[in-house]
């Protein structure tokens, strides 16, 4: 009953395959890179690419579920190699953009919504996990931080409820080793709503020095996102911040709903970060 767990380089599948593998299910990390994947001894490592059709025969042998990362080039070939390999379940990571108006076309939601689309179709009893904003998307603002450098914001009091990427992980596993989630779609978030304002005076309390938030227009900050990201996505970003401006984020699923646990905090995430935003 091997799970194969996809983007098994990224933080939330370095996390689930530690869970599991700590559990003692079989577990095989799959990448696109395989050499650069850093797995515990005794998991199997295989490569997995979704453009190339000839990879899937070997990651799929002897896998029952799979952990999938949202990624729609080659899924329609993937849900097929799935089947016929005998998966019994597939559990995505998507995003809460789907099911913004226009997700569609929107370059935020469109990537996660094409592959709920497909395997909605494809016969495979799904579970959609649709994470909301990470906490772990303030190593946006290590750099200037480390440098002693205002944070440039457009939207500073655009309110977000940063889920923390371990509480993620929890869920994950939840997903695929109970039955509560199985052929559920939810939302997830984490359990307290935070602007970019106040996020950064809990980095600023837990370093214990002065972070200095500077207000940009939308076009500055567009321009500067442009340097990291396509276009349209920066701007897809931006319209969502002005929106969240309006009030505080809502809260939806956690870990205290699903897993009768407490949310870990943002602050608990800024202090288990704290080197990332160290002087430099």
């Amino acid at each position: 009953m091997t799970v194969l767990i996809t983007g098994a380089r990224g933080k939330v599948g370095r996390a689930v395959i530690g869970r599991l593998y700590g559990t003692g299910v079989p577990v095989r990390a799959a990448s696109a890179r395989p050499a650069e994947l850093t797995a515990p001894a005794g998991v199997d490592v295989t490569e997995l690419v979704l453009d190339r059709p000839e990879t899937f025969p070997a990651a799929l042998d002897g896998v029952r579920q799979v952990f999938l990362y949202p990624e729609p080039a080659g899924i329609d070939a993937f849900v097929k190699a799935a089947r016929t390999a005998g998966v019994e379940h597939i559990v995505l990571l998507s995003s809460s953009s789907v099911l913004a108006p226009g997700a569609e076309t929107d370059p935020l939601a469109a990537h996660s919504l094409r592959v709920e689309r497909a395997l909605a179709v494809s016969g495979l009893p799904c579970t959609f996990l649709r994470a909301d904003a990470f906490a772990s998307n303030a190593f946006g603002w290590s750099r200037p931080i480390g440098q002693g450098l205002p944070v440039q914001l457009a939207y500073p009091d655009a309110h977000l409820a940063p889920l923390h990427p371990e509480d993620l992980a929890d869920i994950a596993v939840e997903a695929l080793t109970g039955t509560a989630l199985k052929g559920r779609a939810v939302t997830l978030t984490g359990g307290q709503s935070l602007t970019f304002r106040e996020q950064l005076a809990v980095l600023s309390e837990v370093l214990d020095r002065d972070i200095a938030v500077e207000t940009i227009t939308h076009a500055e900050a567009e321009q500067q996102m442009g340097r990291f990201m396509p276009a349209p996505m920066a701007g897809s970003l931006l319209a969502l911040w002005a929106a969240a401006c309006a009030g505080p984020a809502p809260i939806a699923e956690t870990t205290r709903t699903l897993l009768g646990r407490p949310e870990r905090t943002f602050r608990q995430w800024a202090t288990d970060n704290a080197a990332a935003f160290a002087a430099r």
